[in-house]
């Protein structure tokens, strides 16, 4: 849709930060579409079916205020779960320390029953379930540093402990979730932030409480829910960090995957809103993949 925040231009943004020098020894994969049963690993059937048919043969359909579909909705989900499964499967069987897949539409606000905030299925709990069922993954951690707190992959574990989710994000802010006392079984983690935070409180957060609950869980997996719309730059949120603070936090969580999981490490986009703090924040935080 034109002038929607979600758009096309995000990913070519990123390609294009991807595509210098720097990047030259980076392997670039493209992703495979994923058979559309494997959402039912984090979604009901009939949500997933539910899905499908309001996907439309021809322009757009609104499936709430501020998520759309069109024809090819659910070819660009199907993709973005297939680069998630992938990344799985190349971490978990040795064949890479770490992946980024580079996808849209984002995932970490699609509850188990509901659409909603540019996200029509969590692609991120889809690959912790898929780790478990096909690689016997036993824990599996989903840390999320997007802007906007993950309510739909907090929903779909809530009662779950063998998967853990921390989160960072601003609050108050869309979607109202993230609150310190939304625990779960003692698996939930979230760090609320303030309006107009910078780098010290989201350091401190991260160095004092997120990163402790992690290596206490001690995963066999670490999936990042890797949104850059905490950049100040960013329109639809007001933190104020820069492209240094996704590489320290991308640094940060690769120490505890070392220590902890072996280095496996699948990172998936998620928001990033403005093109070029999107850039700047997500070549930050592939480059400090790829150096470890």
């Amino acid at each position: 849709m034109p002038g929607h925040p979600e758009r096309p231009d995000r990913l070519r943004a990123v390609e294009q930060a991807l595509s210098t020098e720097m990047f030259d020894r980076l392997v670039r994969e493209e992703a495979p579409e994923a058979d559309t049963t494997i959402f039912a690993l984090a979604h009901p059937q009939s949500y997933v079916d539910r899905v499908r048919k309001l996907i439309p043969e021809e322009g757009l359909v609104a499936i709430d205020a501020d998520t759309s579909a069109s024809p090819m909705s659910i070819e660009a989900a199907r993709r973005a779960v297939g680069a998630a499964l992938a990344g799985v499967d190349a971490v978990l069987s040795g064949q890479a320390d770490n992946v980024f897949a580079a996808v849209r539409p984002p995932g970490h606000h699609a509850e188990k029953t509901t659409a909603m905030g540019f996200c029509l299925f969590n692609t991120a709990a889809i690959a912790a379930r898929y780790a478990q069922q096909a690689h016997g993954a036993e824990r599996v951690a989903i840390l999320d540093f997007d802007v906007h707190h993950g309510n739909g992959t907090q929903d779909i574990f809530y009662e779950d402990p063998s998967v853990f989710f921390g989160s960072s994000h601003q609050m108050p802010l869309y979607p109202g979730t993230g609150g310190v006392s939304e625990t779960g079984v003692g698996n939930i983690v979230n760090a609320p932030l303030r309006n107009g935070d910078s780098s010290a409180p989201f350091r401190e957060a991260w160095r004092e409480r997120l990163l402790p609950a992690l290596e206490a869980y001690s995963p066999d997996l670490i999936i990042l829910s890797a949104g850059f719309d905490a950049h100040y730059r960013d329109p639809l949120a007001g933190l104020n960090l820069d492209a240094d603070d996704f590489d320290w936090i991308t640094g940060k969580l690769l120490s505890v995957a070392e220590k902890q999981c072996e280095n496996r490490v699948v990172s998936l986009l998620e928001g990033g809103y403005d093109l070029v703090g999107l850039a700047e924040s997500a070549a930050a935080h592939v480059n400090r993949l790829m150096r470890g």
